[in-house]
């Protein structure tokens, strides 16, 4: 079962994006719903490439992701972005016929957690650290069809997803150099983990005993449902902060699926932007800043703060975007399109954290 926004990785995407590389480039535009101005920024390509996805940012500013790297939408290679540089993160030394490699998410420290393998035939889960690429153990019996790390936090653990002994994929923890089975909710046969917070307390998704996905959050040993949307038959948790607070998606009474904010035993819709029906929130920072998915098949990357969703602006002459995370900064990234490009990693930087950035410099 593939979770909803980091395990939607560009390789699938891949078969309908066709465009040319393009040149850096910088917007601004005004939220005027909250008096915010953000300024996007496309992150590029490795050389050779032709799109590029990021998925993460530590409170450093790093940012982590994966680009095509060589010719027309071959497997893709994990990048780290700092310093105005993209930095090709490689593979396994494997003996593939299609190497690739992703990295979903970095902690502050630099680590950076994803997957690595070959694209037909097998998938590890890898830590990205010290400029070498370590694949993680499997879950006991098991095999490396499908692994993937998916959150990181500070105190180095890890969660994702692993293939069982029996062939199923359930959510892992690994710590202290071992590989944990969280198991599924009751009656379920698949989970994964998608986030971690400095407490330990996880979050993804698991199958139920009636067939349905639900969201969970497991801490203390024990999974627990987060149920739905009133009326739904259908959630998946993407991220939680150090104050407990989770966001995914999930399911609606009419059957579309919106964003929600999960505090307190409370499931709440956050809604879409407006004239979208569908939508989907990726990441919390600590503040509660919320970023996602507006719309589909045209889709546009969200900002909600403060109980208000604003639409981020694309990169120029973009009509579809993506945010897929969030640091305590309020930066954000994650993919748009612009002209004479189809995807490339971008980077949304709020007015004032431009401003403390200038201050900090002339300080220096």
């Amino acid at each position: 079962m593939v979770s909803l926004s980091k395990r939607m990785s560009t390789r699938l995407r891949a078969a309908s994006i066709f465009a040319a590389f393009a040149l850096l480039y910088i917007a601004a535009s005004s939220l005027s719903a909250t008096g915010q101005t953000f300024t996007v920024k496309d992150l590029g390509a490795l050389p050779g490439g032709t799109f590029s996805v990021a998925m993460g940012i530590n409170d450093h500013g790093q940012i982590v992701g994966e680009s095509e790297t060589n010719g027309f939408f071959p497997p893709p290679d994990a990048f780290l972005f700092e310093n105005g540089v993209m930095e090709d993160l490689g593979t396994l030394p494997l003996r593939a016929l299609d190497p690739f490699s992703e990295a979903f998410g970095i902690n502050n420290h630099g680590q950076i957690v994803g997957d690595s393998g070959d694209i037909a035939r097998f998938e590890f889960a890898v830590l990205f650290s010290n400029g070498a690429i370590v694949e993680l153990p499997t879950l006991p019996g098991g095999s490396n069809k499908n692994n993937q790390a998916l959150g990181i936090n500070d105190h180095d653990q890890i969660v994702g997803v692993a293939t069982t002994a029996s062939g199923s994929s359930h959510a892992f923890l690994y710590q202290d150099g071992a590989t944990t089975d969280l198991g599924t909710l009751p009656g379920g046969t698949f989970s994964d983990a998608t986030g971690i917070n400095k407490h330990g307390q996880i979050v993804g998704e698991s199958g139920t005993a009636s067939g349905q996905t639900h969201a969970f959050l497991y801490e203390n040993g024990v999974m627990t449902d987060l149920g739905t949307l009133p009326g739904g038959n259908f959630s998946s948790a993407t991220g939680i902060n150090k104050h407990g607070q989770i966001v995914g998606q999930a399911s609606t009474i009419s059957g579309d699926k919106h964003a929600f904010l999960y505090e307190n035993g409370i499931m709440t819709d956050l809604g879409t932007l407006p004239g979208d029906t569908s939508s989907s929130a990726a990441a919390i920072n600590d503040r509660g800043q919320i970023v996602g998915t507006s719309g589909f098949p045209v889709e546009h990357a969200f900002l909600f703060d403060d109980g208000v969703m604003i639409g981020l602006p694309t990169l120029p002459g973009g009509t579809s975007s993506q945010a897929l995370g969030i640091n305590n900064h309020g930066e954000i990234v994650g993919s748009s399109d612009a002209t004479n490009v189809i995807l490339h990693a971008a980077l949304w930087t709020p007015a004032h954290e431009q401003h403390e950035d200038n201050e900090d410099n002339e300080d220096n």
